[in-house]
């Protein structure tokens, strides 16, 4: 069995790395490898999703725009808390890194340097970058394969 994850926009800001990290563990978690492909765009978090489904298996539309950037948070209030704050976001960074270097092979000071500020990709560079694996603009044959024999399946039923 495989699932498929569809990346369709932006998860960003510090609550949502947190969400997109359980997410990321529990594609890692699951034992059905995982298809990503990218709509329109995958940005911050988005795009680690795109990153760390099934090798071979992680693909864009030709149109859709790629972006990796640092973590950021919106925290305020006393200056130990922003202190606690600001450790955690480093932490955190630090763990998006590897894991971008994890899944496209990329070295962890070009993953570093990357992620420093917003960095767009198209389709191309991140397949280059190793986001993803591959550009499409038709739906796999595969897909419609299965479609249609589920279909074929459940009239059979009626």
């Amino acid at each position: 069995m495989t699932c498929a994850v569809v990346i369709p926009a932006t998860f960003s800001g510090f609550y949502s790395a947190r969400l997109c990290l359980a997410i990321y563990d529990t594609m890692q978690y699951i034992r059905s490898p995982i298809n990503t492909i990218c709509l329109g765009q995958a940005a911050s978090m988005a795009s680690l999703l795109l990153a760390a489904g099934a090798k071979g298996e992680r693909k864009s539309l030709p149109n859709a725009t790629i972006m990796i950037h640092q973590p950021s948070g919106g925290h305020s209030g006393q200056a130990k808390d922003l202190t606690i704050h600001t450790k955690q976001i480093v932490r955190v960074w630090d763990s998006l890194n590897a894991l971008y270097a994890k899944h496209t092979g990329q070295p962890l000071d070009v993953i570093q340097k990357n992620m420093d500020r917003d960095y767009f990709m198209t389709p191309e560079e991140a397949k280059e970058f190793g986001i993803i694996d591959e550009v499409i603009d038709q739906r796999p044959m595969s897909l419609v394969s299965d479609a249609i024999g589920a279909e074929v399946k459940d009239k059979g039923s009626d």
